[in-house]
C-alpha cells in the first residue's frame, strides 16, 4: 500500500466537522463547513447504517477492527416511513462511510446521498442492494383478488430471503475493505462465518415450511413478507397491500382476511411488531382467529432486543421463526419459541 494511500485514508476518517452549540445550520450548511473543520484523534474509521439489518450485517463484518458502525435509525422505528432531522445528514455527513438500501425506498437517505454528490463529500457510500435481484411487487398475491396490479414495480425487502441476504453481506464486506484494506482478512472471515449463520437460518426456515399444515399465512402487517413466500412456497396475505407500515386498511381487506381465515381454517395470525394492532385485534374479535403473534421484517428493533444486542439472527430465532411455526400449524403456541415466549407476544400490545 502506498503512503499517499494511507495518509489519503487516514486524513479521511479524522475527517469529522465540528458545529458550533445551538447552530440551526440546514443539510446544506452542514456540509458546506466540512472544509474547515476536523476533529483529530478519531481511533478507526466510522460507518453509519440506514437500516437495522444492514448496520447488523456491517457490525458483524467489522467484529475486531478498528471500524465502529452506527444504526441512525432510532430505537422501535421502521427504517422507512419517517422522517429524520438534519442530524442524521449531518452523521452521514461526518461518517467514513455510509450503507444504504439502494434507491427508491429510503427517501431520506436518497436525499442525504444527493447532498454528498452535489457538495463533493467524500462519504463512502455502499449499497447493500447491488446486483440482488428484486422480485415483482406482490408476487405472491393473487393479483385478480388483490388488486395489486395498481402496484407496479419491484418488492425491495430482499434481505428476508437469507440466500439474497448473503449477497448484501458480500456487499458490505467489499465496501468496508474499500473503507481499510489493512484489515480486509478479518472482514473477509467474519463475513465467511456469519454468511454460515445465514445458510443454517435459510435450513431451519426450509425445514420449518416444509412441515407447514397449510401453504396460506394471514398477516395483520404490511406488504413485507413476500421473499420468504417466494422463498419456501407459501402465500403471504398481508394485510396492508402497499410497502408501508402505516398503510391504510380498507374494509374490504378485512373482508378478504376474513375470507382467508376461514376457508383455510387459520387459528393464528401473524401481526407486525411496529404497526398499529387495530387490525389484528378486528381480526381476532371477528373471526375464528385465536391469537395473533409478532413478525417484523428486521426493520427495527423495540429497546428490550437493544439491551439484550439482538441482531438479525436473534430476530429470526425468537421472533418470526416461532410466529411462523405457530400460524403454519407446525407447533402450538405453548411449543414454540424460547421459554415463556407465547405468554410474552400472545397478543402483545
Amino acid at each position: 500500500m502506498s503512503d499517499t494511500h494511507d495518509s489519503s485514508q487516514r486524513g479521511r476518517w479524522r475527517r469529522r466537522e465540528v458545529l458550533a452549540a445551538g447552530s440551526t445550520l440546514g443539510l446544506a450548511g452542514v456540509a458546506g463547513c466540512l472544509d474547515d473543520l476536523t476533529v483529530q484523534g478519531d481511533s478507526g474509521p466510522q460507518v453509519v447504517a440506514s437500516f437495522f439489518t444492514f448496520y447488523d450485517f456491517a457490525r458483524e463484518v467489522a467484529t475486531g477492527t478498528p471500524v465502529t458502525v452506527e444504526n441512525l435509525v432510532p430505537t422501535g422505528l421502521h427504517g422507512h416511513g419517517w422522517q429524520p432531522s438534519a442530524d442524521v445528514t449531518r452523521d452521514i455527513i461526518e461518517a467514513d462511510a455510509f450503507v444504504h438500501v439502494g434507491p427508491d425506498f429510503q427517501p431520506w437517505a436518497d436525499r442525504a446521498i444527493q447532498t454528498l454528490k452535489d457538495d463533493d463529500i467524500d462519504t463512502q457510500l455502499i449499497n447493500s442492494r447491488e446486483g440482488v435481484e428484486l422480485a415483482p411487487l406482490a408476487a405472491t398475491l393473487d393479483r385478480d383478488e388483490e388488486g395489486v396490479g395498481r402496484n407496479r414495480g419491484k418488492d425491495p425487502h430482499f434481505w428476508l430471503d437469507p440466500r439474497r441476504a448473503k449477497t448484501a453481506l458480500d456487499n458490505i464486506t467489499e465496501g468496508l475493505i474499500d473503507l481499510a484494506p489493512d484489515h480486509a482478512s478479518d472482514f473477509r472471515a467474519n463475513a465467511e462465518d456469519y454468511g454460515e449463520t445465514l445458510d443454517r437460518i435459510d435450513a431451519d426456515y426450509a425445514a420449518l415450511f416444509e412441515q407447514a399444515d397449510h401453504d396460506v399465512v394471514q398477516l395483520a402487517a404490511h406488504n413485507a413478507f413476500q421473499y420468504l413466500g417466494l422463498r419456501y412456497g407459501v402465500r403471504m396475505r398481508p394485510l396492508v397491500v402497499n410497502l408501508a407500515a402505516s398503510g391504510d386498511v380498507k374494509p374490504s381487506d378485512i373482508t378478504e382476511a376474513k375470507e382467508v381465515i376461514e376457508d383455510n381454517g387459520i387459528e393464528y395470525i401473524g401481526a407486525g411488531v411496529f404497526e398499529t394492532r387495530k387490525p389484528a385485534r378486528t381480526l381476532l374479535a371477528e373471526t375464528p382467529v385465536e391469537a395473533y403473534f409478532p413478525v417484523t421484517p428486521y426493520a427495527g428493533v423495540r429497546e428490550a432486543w437493544v439491551a439484550e444486542d439482538w441482531g438479525y439472527e436473534d430476530i429470526a430465532y425468537k421472533i418470526n421463526m416461532p410466529t411462523f411455526s405457530v400460524v403454519l400449524g407446525v407447533e402450538s403456541p405453548a411449543e414454540a419459541g424460547p421459554h415463556g415466549w407465547a405468554d410474552t407476544w400472545r397478543n402483545f400490545e
